[in-house]
């Protein structure tokens, strides 16, 4: 697909068309580079962890931070030291 490269403030840019953003997942920012002479724009994947740490303490507020399975102690369990 050719496109126009457009004057945008001080800067020069390409539109990309909204079909081609929804098919690639691209949405509010995204993470450009040049690479062997090509930019390459792809989406920004957040840590799958991010978050986790406000969650536990969300959790153990509302006091449900209970085990789901019992403990089962492996033998030895009680001699490591933390």
């Amino acid at each position: 697909m050719e496109v126009a490269i457009r004057k945008m403030g001080n800067s020069q840019g390409v539109l990309i068309p909204k079909p081609i953003l929804a098919q690639l997942g691209l949405e509010g920012r995204a993470d450009l580079q040049v690479r062997d002479g090509v930019i390459e724009i792809r989406p920004i994947h957040r840590n799958p962890r991010e978050g986790w740490a406000e969650d536990a303490r969300r959790l153990v507020a509302q006091g449900d931070d209970a085990l789901v399975w019992p403990e089962m102690p492996n033998a030895g369990d009680d001699e490591l030291v933390w």
